[in-house]
């Protein structure tokens, strides 16, 4: 399989107030991991920026115009724009590269210079609705780059895979009433942003969750990529795969109670790839989302990142 990855050093540029959970450490210790050799065959890409217009394949210009209005001109200001939700002088720069970093993604499947690609950005984005920051996320990059790979290449079916520890509720918001769009989400419930229901389904039946409670483990998670998730993706038969990867459902993770292990998402990984492989010609894009444990993140990203390569 050829794997890359997008990275920047912008990414260490969008400050939080010191103790949040999401800061810049996490990609210092995600950066230490790819240090390994196992990774020496890891195409390293630096990710490039984002028009602002890119935003709007999600989002309305209200959003947009009400996230650059938040950013402060003084380089150490940070200014607080939603309950756990912080922008700073350079916020704006680091999320459209985030999101360039996914537009590229995309563009590399679908014209062959990669069968799949992880983006290992900052600030994470599933929450972020149409038309609210929240949950650390300002814009959605999953659901901008599902819609980069409608309008540019003419995917009919895209899938959707979101198994960060919290619900995608921006993600699930943005495909409510689009059945081009499968969203699958296994997140611990209850827990923030207080959604995710087997009851919510969508207009099309095209949302499907899995909640797991509080302190479930492997077994549990397995089980509900099993039962729920996967029969979804065989049925829905997606011509492009996308993974919310985040990694906070790791039993060091001080956000949740979720006990997941290295293992866990590397079986997970594996699972996606051969739904990706059976219907999407291998095309699958993986974005980072959560992980605010620096050991549990760095752990589990790299087994990720290590079967995306191996195949």
């Amino acid at each position: 399989m050829t794997t890359r990855l997008y990275e920047h050093k912008i990414f260490l540029e969008h400050n939080t107030p010191e103790g949040h959970p999401e800061r810049a450490d996490r990609l210092r210790s995600l950066h230490i991991a790819l240090e390994h050799p196992n990774f020496d065959r890891l195409e390293r890409l630096e990710a490039p920026q984002a028009n602002e217009d890119a935003v709007l394949l999600a989002h309305p210009d209200e959003h947009l115009t009400s996230v650059m209005r938040e950013i402060p001109e003084e380089e150490d200001r940070i200014r607080q724009i939603e309950a756990d939700t912080y922008v700073s002088q350079k916020s704006l720069q680091v999320a459209l590269t985030g999101i360039g970093g996914a537009l590229a993604a995309v563009d590399d499947v679908f014209t062959g210079k990669a069968d799949n690609v992880f983006v290992a950005s900052r600030p994470p984005g599933h929450h972020a609705e149409k038309t609210r920051a929240m949950g650390f996320c300002l814009f959605n990059n999953v659901a901008i780059a599902a819609r980069h790979a409608q309008k540019t290449y003419g995917v009919e079916r895209v899938a959707i895979v979101d198994w960060d520890v919290h619900h995608g509720n921006g993600t699930q918001d943005i495909f409510w009433n689009d059945p081009s769009v499968l969203f699958c989400s296994t997140h611990q419930m209850p827990l923030y942003p207080w959604s995710g229901e087997l009851k919510e389904t969508g207009e099309h039946n095209n949302i499907v969750n899995a909640p797991l409670s509080a302190h479930s483990a492997g077994d549990h998670f397995r089980e509900a990529f099993s039962s729920r998730v996967l029969p979804a993706l065989h049925n829905f038969r997606p011509d492009f795969v996308l993974i919310s990867a985040g990694f906070d459902a790791h039993h060091r993770d001080p956000l949740a109670q979720i006990n997941l292990v290295g293992d866990d998402f590397d079986w997970a990984t594996g699972r996606l790839m051969e739904i990706a492989g059976r219907y999407a010609d291998n095309r699958l894009v993986s974005l980072l989302e959560g992980g605010y444990d620096l050991e549990g993140l760095a752990e589990s990203a790299g087994l990720h990142i290590c079967r995306l390569m191996k195949g």
